[in-house]
């Protein structure tokens, strides 16, 4: 999202276990340091990708979310429009540019997801649009999916502890959806949707699952929390989930760490900046497990990508298939560059699986 609710943190100075840019890949426990990002010069943040036909189509953070189109994942990339005309229906947070859209096609039907909210609080709802075409000019908003913090229905569990921004939906074969949501607090939540992928299947007895979870507080919390804008006990620093299948297992991507408005002279703790996580299970509604057999509700999460020489922070992550390969896209910051949330840029590298687990390829 264009402020993630970590940006309200400026100090971070709690010290945690250290992420190390490198990760076993292997039963023998080698290590290998991650390659460097593909590179696409665009500037972007929370990046969805779509191919429709030979075209891909990027939405990202921006005036009423921004819609660039290109050839090849590396670009050129042209901008091409906006999802929206105007501002969100949704009385919340950001309206005029909401954040971390997420783009699915079903049934000749695309679906844009999307966040608004204000940072630092959890007074937030997912929203959807829908068209017949990927490009701009003819979506309609439908307005809130979920919504957390005020409003209706947001009393009840799991919304009535949980952020509603970041939203991600799976679609099955057999047309089942499911949406997942969540940043800091208690972590991410799973709600099944109707089959017009437009509400929950229930909205009074959501068949919730919590699916991911920091429980270790990353940093100190804010004096004026009240519960709805910071979290008295502190930041659990854990967002962007996204799920994504390669046969047998589903695996559920989360960003972990701080992420944004970062400063060279304050900047966090080495490991504590964002990285890419994954756990994975045969269900897609978990529970999913990293690769010590941890389950991400109690703090797991494979370090699967992380900072790298000039590539500083990536996440807002997401996979797409391309000619049967699967390739892992984020945006990242270029430390010789800019470490402005306005300059961070899109990336993307192939994906191997290795006895079940992804391995980011150069």
């Amino acid at each position: 999202m264009s402020v993630r609710w970590s940006c309200s943190f400026r100090r971070f100075v709690h010290h945690i276990r250290r992420a190390e840019a490198h990760n076993d890949l292997s039963d023998t426990g080698a290590s290998v340091t991650f390659p460097p990002p593909r590179q696409t010069q665009q500037r972007t943040h929370d990046p969805s990708i779509i191919l429709v036909g030979n075209t891909f189509y990027l939405y990202n953070v921006g005036e009423h979310i921004i819609i660039h189109t290109a050839s090849k994942l590396n670009g050129p990339w042209k901008r091409v429009g906006s999802v929206l005309d105007e501002n969100s229906v949704i009385p919340k947070g950001d309206r005029a540019a909401p954040w971390a859209p997420t783009v699915v096609a079903f049934q000749e039907t695309f679906y844009c997801y999307y966040s608004v909210s204000k940072a630092g609080c959890r007074d937030s709802a997912v929203g959807v649009a829908t068209s017949d075409s990927p490009g701009p000019g003819s979506w309609l908003d439908h307005g809130i999916v979920v919504q957390t913090g005020t409003g209706k229905y947001s009393d009840r569990a799991p919304y009535n502890v949980s952020n509603a921004i970041d939203p991600a939906t799976l679609i099955l074969t057999d047309g089942s959806a499911y949406l997942t949501y969540g940043s800091y607090w208690t972590g991410i939540y799973q709600v099944p949707l109707t089959k017009d992928l437009l509400s929950p299947v229930s909205t009074t007895q959501p068949d919730t699952r919590h699916l991911a979870y920091e429980p270790q507080a990353l940093g100190p919390p804010n004096p004026n929390a009240d519960s709805i804008c910071g979290d008295p006990t502190g930041p659990h620093a854990i967002e962007g989930a996204f799920t994504s299948y390669h046969s047998p297992y589903y695996y559920l991507w989360l960003s972990h760490g701080r992420c944004c408005d970062l400063d060279r002279g304050t900047l966090p703790t080495e490991g504590a900046e964002y990285s890419i996580r994954v756990g994975r299970s045969q269900s897609p509604r978990g529970p999913y497990f990293d690769r010590n057999g941890t389950d991400l509700v109690n703090g797991g999460g494979t370090v699967i990508y992380g900072s790298n020489g000039d590539t500083y922070a990536p996440g807002g992550q997401g996979v797409i298939q391309v000619n049967g390969t699967d390739f892992l896209y984020y945006h990242y910051q270029n430390k010789s560059v800019s470490l402005a949330f306005s300059d961070a840029l899109l990336g993307f590298n192939p994906l191997e699986y290795v006895n079940g687990w992804p391995v980011v390829k150069a």
